[in-house]
């Protein structure tokens, strides 16, 4: 069982009987369906044909973002196993709250990309840390309010020191 959201609105209940035919919100389906291409397929569903590609998938966040018959469609997936997850409260595991960066390393702080108080995006360099003459960006691994920074500009870390606090 599979409850597919498109375009972040609309859900639908599909049961698999067979890998071609099963149950749409309980009225039966059967399609015929060839894979053209790698992530491009032909399929035939009540006498009508359908070019489907795949266009984006994230199998972390179950999403997909597919275009049939030059339409895009973004398709969040849930199985049993996340209803269940659901159920019992364990859907969020993967959403750490991350509070601090640390030093990943002993180094000199060779440049602060950052000022206390700036919201940043995952991914955001925050601090330049020269280790064995190689310098070093510390990027930031969420989307974030700086809430202290605890550095400066030339200034010797060592490892796992505090280097940036979040909100």
């Amino acid at each position: 069982m599979l409850k597919v959201k498109v375009n972040n609105n609309k859900e639908h209940k599909i049961v698999f009987e067979h890998p071609t035919s099963g149950t749409i919100n309980g009225s039966p389906f059967a399609l015929d369906m060839i894979e053209v291409k790698q992530g491009s397929f032909h399929i035939i569903k009540d006498l009508k044909s359908y070019n489907v590609e795949v266009v984006e998938v994230d199998f972390a966040k179950k999403s997909f973002l597919v275009n049939v018959n030059g339409n895009n469609y973004q398709l969040q997936v849930e199985n049993k196993f996340d209803e269940l997850l659901k159920t019992l409260g364990f859907d969020n595991l993967n959403t750490n709250k991350i509070n601090e960066i640390k030093a990943p390393m002993p180094g000199l702080v060779i440049d602060v990309c950052i000022s206390e108080g700036d919201v940043i995006k995952k991914g955001d360099p925050i601090i330049v840390l020269e280790a064995m003459k190689m310098e070093n960006i510390i990027k930031s691994p969420t989307d974030g309010v700086i809430k202290k920074i605890n550095v400066k500009k030339g200034v010797a870390v060592e490892k796992n020191q505090v280097l940036i606090n979040f909100v």
